[in-house]
């Protein structure tokens, strides 16, 4: 993640909120206070944001409500995104093919010895196309084309309905000699993928980087070039109600109740709202790049405390200059 100090302007706002001095900070919270009572439960809600996973992973959140989850015995620290999970009630999230494309390459199939190497994801029509190259059979270069739909434990499916290597079709020809997917790909070293006869099924919460997502998948769904997921609670359990907006943003990101790392400093009973200051589009958030949108932007501390920290796009902060040759 970012650098871990923080603008000074920033720690003062922080302290006076909290009613400390910025010499102050909060033990971490104990494993038992991190279990399901709502005023030691960090809740979040997200409302339009682009967010980063990586710097090319990324995803448009339309809403999402739930919660940070530590590790036992720890509180969720920014400048760590593997100390925290995301467990989700309830989102809407949409998957573009460069982001899909770039998640395959980077993240899913990114070990030397993964079975598929540079892939391609596209749509076309309802179907999701792949392109690549099958390393596990000497490099031969191949293209499938199949349906995705949801699973009854919220995987995604994707059923293979065409395949072609080299060119040629041979999906009809796996057929006739009695092979498929599963009997043709090797996939037990690959996390969050596994292979069902003819379909490649994809666990949700295990195909993204961190921090990562738990939550159940109710439905997708191909439009416009893109795939639209759904999440929404699993039946018998209660999803936790969403956090009012108390900066009187469009887009944010939103942190309340629990405690919170950043830099150098804790935030106890957290209320810290991250809101987009160029509203007319998405805000374009980066965890690992948090830092970097807070020191170009400012704070103001709200009646009860809390914190609404106005943000840049990420996409919008000026690159640094390259240097001449």
């Amino acid at each position: 993640m970012g650098r871990t100090v923080i603008v000074c302007r920033l720690s003062l706002l922080l302290a006076f909120a909290a009613g400390t001095t910025p010499a102050q900070t909060e033990k971490p919270a104990s494993a038992s206070a991190t279990g399901g009572d709502s005023g030691i439960t960090v809740r979040t809600a997200m409302r339009n944001v682009d967010y980063h996973f990586t710097d090319r992973i990324i995803v448009n959140i339309t809403s999402l409500n739930g919660r940070l989850t530590p590790k036992p015995g720890e509180i969720p620290v920014f400048d760590d995104k593997t100390s925290f999970g995301l467990d989700v009630d309830s989102a809407k999230i949409t998957l573009t093919m460069t982001a899909l494309t770039n998640d395959l390459n980077d993240y899913v199939f990114a070990k030397p010895d993964a079975p598929l190497k540079k892939l391609i994801a596209s749509v076309h029509g309802d179907q999701l196309v792949t392109k690549g190259i099958l390393s596990s059979k000497g490099g031969i270069a191949f293209e499938t084309s199949g349906t995705v739909s949801v699973t009854p434990e919220g995987m995604i499916r994707v059923h293979t309905t065409k395949v072609t290597a080299l060119h040629l079709p041979v999906k009809g020809l796996m057929d006739l000699l009695g092979l498929d997917t599963q009997k043709m790909l090797n996939t037990k070293e690959v996390e969050g993928v596994s292979a069902d006869k003819d379909d490649l099924v994809l666990d949700p919460e295990k195909i993204l980087p961190p921090p990562q997502l738990h939550g159940h998948l109710t439905s997708l769904k191909i439009e416009n070039g893109v795939i639209d997921l759904t999440f929404g609670p699993e039946i018998g359990k209660a999803a936790s109600a969403p956090i009012p907006e108390s900066c009187g943003a469009r887009n944010y990101v939103h942190f309340k109740g629990g405690s919170v790392r950043f830099g150098k400093l804790t935030m106890s009973d957290t209320d810290l709202e991250l809101v987009d200051t160029s509203p007319a589009d998405p805000f374009d958030f980066a965890i690992d790049h948090y830092n970097e949108q807070l020191m170009a932007g400012y704070s103001k501390t709200t009646r009860t405390g809390g914190l609404c920290v106005h943000m840049p796009d990420y996409d919008k902060l000026k690159q640094p200059a390259i240097a001449k040759k």
